[in-house]
């Protein structure tokens, strides 16, 4: 086991957490781990440092919790699309600090999580589909222009509830090009 590289758990019949803790121990030079369509109700403890991608789309996750991912310094791509996450706790981006993409859509957020403005990587970020209702000048980017943060290069907020003509073009200032930005009109399901 210590000399796998990409692990694929996608399908398997899991209950609940459906991962015990230390099953990814021996794992030190994992890159990619995908545990896709298996309903696990939390996010894995104890994933390996190692990894620089993970992706958890299609469970029934509820919460993203900042512990979720302590020291996973090197995680550059997550997925959670398809999931029931209403949350994602303050704090838990400054864990990842080398993220470059996140996908969030097809959940239950109500807001833009927290963290975004702070992080210095970040350049993907999908949204859509979930139920957030107001975005924020700062939700996105730090305030002022002078910045050090990574320019956007997409951020996708369609099939959402938020009155789109009613954001603030300054929302996007970090944004390399307003092509990268998805907006579009929602429909109540």
């Amino acid at each position: 086991m210590s000399h796998v590289i990409v692990m694929e758990l996608g399908s398997n019949p899991f209950k609940s957490a459906g991962i015990e803790a230390g099953a990814f121990a021996d794992l030190k030079r994992v890159s990619y781990i995908r545990i896709a369509d298996t309903n696990i109700t939390e996010i894995p403890k104890g994933l390996p440092s190692s990894l620089s991608e993970l992706h958890l789309d299609g469970n029934k996750i509820t919460k993203v919790t900042a512990e979720s991912f302590k020291g996973l310094k090197n995680l550059a791509k997550l997925g959670l699309s398809f999931n029931e996450i209403s949350s994602v706790e303050n704090g838990t981006l400054a864990n990842i600090p080398h993220l470059r993409e996140i996908h969030l859509d097809n959940n239950a957020l109500t807001s833009i999580p927290a963290g975004l403005p702070d992080h210095k990587y970040i350049q993907v970020v999908y949204l859509h589909a979930n139920k957030i209702a107001a975005v924020g000048t700062e939700d996105f980017c730090p305030p002022g222009f002078n910045t050090k943060k990574a320019m956007y290069t997409g951020i996708s907020l369609f099939s959402n509830p938020v009155p789109y003509w009613e954001v603030q073009p300054i929302t996007f200032r970090c944004v390399f090009d307003r092509s990268a930005i998805q907006l579009g009109n929602y429909r109540k399901k």
